[in-house]
């Protein structure tokens, strides 16, 4: 009986074919990776601009509130200040005749641009004391309303005004470095004390006219 020889033939190994088409799948495969990377990453970036515009809105919306009720406080104050607070200084001696209250407007000029507001602002014929009426009080406050101060000193040199002009800071909240601040600036520190007011001065104080 012959054997029968069984003829195999070569296995043929990696072609270039083969070997291209691995690479242009592996790509192919990357790209969609790539491309479902910048999805996600472009959803995670626009959900979080919503959040931060969301988060905007209502941090405006809040800041709108506070800032109508602190109005609403300030509001009160300066009537709770208003009807003492002539009475008060001209215990000091200032003997003023005029008091204007509720954001008095200092024009200038002929195009009737206003340059300053306050509160308060007593008059006689020899001085002036402008007033700032806070809810609460801070040093920003204090450093504001010298610049009011020397804003009104030099739209009434403009007019040939020479009236002495002084500064005060009322609040219903005022705490010790508010207070040194005020002083330090030369304005008196004005609190509320029940249904009136009480004008803080030290021994040491000397007012600053303007």
């Amino acid at each position: 009986m012959t054997a029968t020889t069984e003829t195999r033939e070569p296995e043929i190994g990696l072609t270039f074919e083969k070997v291209w088409a691995m690479f242009q799948e592996s790509d192919r495969r990357m790209r969609e990776m790539r491309e479902e990377t910048d999805r996600q990453l472009q959803e995670t970036a626009r959900q979080i601009r919503e959040m931060n515009e969301e988060t905007n809105r209502k941090m405006k919306e809040t800041d709108k509130r506070f800032g109508a009720l602190d109005n609403r406080f300030g509001e009160l104050a300066e009537h709770l200040v208003g009807p003492n607070i002539m009475e008060k200084f001209n215990a000091l001696g200032f003997h003023f005749t005029d008091i204007s209250t509720g954001r008095r407007k200092i024009i200038t000029g002929n195009d009737k641009q206003r340059i300053a507001e306050f509160d308060i602002l007593m008059e006689n014929g020899e001085s002036s004391v402008g007033v700032e009426v806070k809810s609460k009080l801070s040093e920003r406050d204090v450093k504001d309303h010298v610049r009011r101060l020397e804003i009104l000193r030099r739209h009434k040199d403009t007019m040939g005004d020479k009236r002495k002009i002084y500064g005060a800071l009322a609040g219903a909240i005022m705490t010790d470095s508010v207070r040194n601040a005020a002083l330090k600036a030369g304005m008196y520190a004005i609190t509320q004390t029940g249904d009136t007011v009480k004008i803080d001065i030290p021994e040491d104080f000397i007012p600053k006219a303007w």
